[in-house]
Formats: structure tokens, sequence, C-alpha cells
């Protein structure tokens, strides 16, 4: 995942900073422990992108990646529990994800769900000590990803996406809580983590995460039905059954590829085109592009 995005900011340098920190901020603990289990998903092989997304969002608007390092790994945090989650057999019972078995398969499930907790209340508590922020600002952040987690957020869309195939919930509303919610995070605590964004620049933010985690669980949708799991680096063919952009055949599958290109169409349009946050939605635009066609 190489890119140059303008004003400093290259994709690779971001990603290995935060797994820098990342590796940090979760202790190791018993080796076969909640802690050992957490940074064995944690710090697997990952894009990085909804913390990419933070700290691109803070240099945008006048911020250092320093002011929003730990908000962006909270960010981080909170989307591997997430996947720890979904890959339970109470849930999606998958085996692989970013490349290495699931915590569960490699801990238990007992230890996993452990794990998972423990990751969303490390990242609240990381937030809440971050030294580079004052404590207005901290709150601000803690209050954004406690709505991203919560009731509206990715508890909501995971249980609309666990019973797509029998509500009447629409694709939007599965995604936009599903993934949208935490992209929407991302790029909003990027903004007030900068601490000069204004009610407009935060909205408009809010526009880009939202149309770029539609736009990214759509081509998911796509890469469930195209990819093998050494491309996907996770285990795939797991949508049967629910309501996914790129179900039904050849014509769903260019569907949902039309989608995500309209959605990503959406996020150029919300920051302005040629803007760093812009570039990475492009980037995503050919990383997608390059992975299906493969």
């Amino acid at each position: 995942m190489a890119a140059q995005l303008g004003s400093g900011l290259d994709l690779e340098s971001l990603r290995e900073l935060i797994n820098v920190r990342l590796a940090q901020l979760v202790p190791e603990g018993h080796p076969k422990g909640p802690a050992a289990a957490a940074r064995h998903s944690l710090l697997a092989p990952g894009k990085r992108l909804r913390a990419i997304i933070t700290l691109i969002a803070s240099r945008s608007h006048g911020g250092t990646i320093e002011d929003a390092l730990d908000a962006a790994c909270a960010i981080e945090m909170i989307h591997t529990s997430s996947l720890v989650f979904d890959d339970l057999p109470a849930m999606d019972d998958a085996d692989l994800r970013r490349g290495v078995p699931t915590a569960h398969s490699e801990y238990g499930q007992d230890i996993a769900i452990l794990a998972g907790i423990g990751l969303i209340n490390g990242a609240y508590e990381i937030v809440a000590q971050a030294p580079s922020l004052e404590a207005e600002r901290r709150i601000e952040i803690l209050r954004i990803i406690t709505r991203a987690v919560g009731w509206q957020g990715l508890v909501h869309g995971q249980a609309l996406d666990l019973n797509s195939g029998e509500n009447t919930a629409s694709l939007d509303a599965i995604h936009e809580g599903k993934t949208g919610a935490l992209f929407i995070a991302a790029a909003e605590c990027g903004g007030v983590a900068s601490g000069n964004c204004s009610d407009q620049d935060r909205r408009a933010l809010r526009a880009y995460g939202r149309a770029l985690g539609l736009a990214y669980q759509a081509f998911d949708d796509v890469l469930d039905q195209t990819a093998c799991e050494a491309t996907a680096g996770k285990t795939t063919g797991m949508d049967e059954g629910k309501s996914t952009a790129a179900l039904g055949g050849r014509a769903s599958i260019d569907g949902g590829t039309a989608l995500a290109n309209k959605h990503l169409d959406n996020a150029v349009r919300a920051v302005g085109k040629d803007k760093p946050l812009a570039l990475l939605a492009e980037f995503i635009r050919g990383y997608f592009a390059k992975t299906i066609a493969a």
C-alpha cells in the first residue's frame, strides 16, 4: 500500500508509524492470554486505512500527525475488535483474517472475546490519556468514537448484517452501521485532533467518511464473491444469504463495483478534488480495481 498524497504524506510511512505505535500501546501479557490474542489480531498485516484517514484529516486541517496519532491508533484498535467479534462462530465463523488465523481459531473463543473487549476499552483509555491533546479535544474524540461503536454504530450495523436476509433494512443502512460509522469517526476525529476544524469542515469530513465507508464495503462485498483467500487475506464466500452489493452473479458483481465507484465519487466531492483525502479515495479505487482484476 504505497502512494504519495501530497503535502509530504506517504501512505507507507504513515502505516509504519501506526504499526510502531500500536505495538507500544497493547501489552504483551501471558502468551495464551487476552493481550497476546489482541496483539495477534492487531499487529497482523493490515491496511490501517481508518487510522490513516484520521492522520490525513488532521494534517489537512492544520494539525500534526503526532497530535492525531493516538486517536488514529484507538480507531484501529476498535476496528480490530470488530473483526475479532465478526469472525466468531456465533457471527461469521471465519478462520482467516489479515492473512493469519483468526483470534478464536488461535486462542479459543473465550480468550478472543476478552481480547476484543480489551481492545475497545484500551482504545478509550488511550484517547483519555493522549498527551498531545487538551481535555476538551480528548472528550470530543471519545464522544465520537463511543457513538460510532454504540447502538447506532457498529453494534447496530452488525445486528442488521447478521439478519440481512430476513429484514427490510436498506443496503446503505447496513453498510453505514457496519462499516461507515467507523470511517465517519476516523475522519471527524482527525479534524477534531487538529484543533482547527470548523463545523462546516466537520460536516464535510463526515460526508467523506460515510461515502468512503460505503464504497469500501461495496468493494469488500465484491471481493467476497470474486477473490480467493490468499488475495483477500481472509475467509471469503461468507456472504451467502446476506444482503450485499454483489450477490447474484456477474451483473450483481458489476453493479457492486459501480456502486462503490459512485460512493468514491461522492467522497472526492465532499473534500475537494486533489486534496490529500480525495487522493486517498482515488488510491482506494485503483487498489480495489487491481485486486478484483487479479
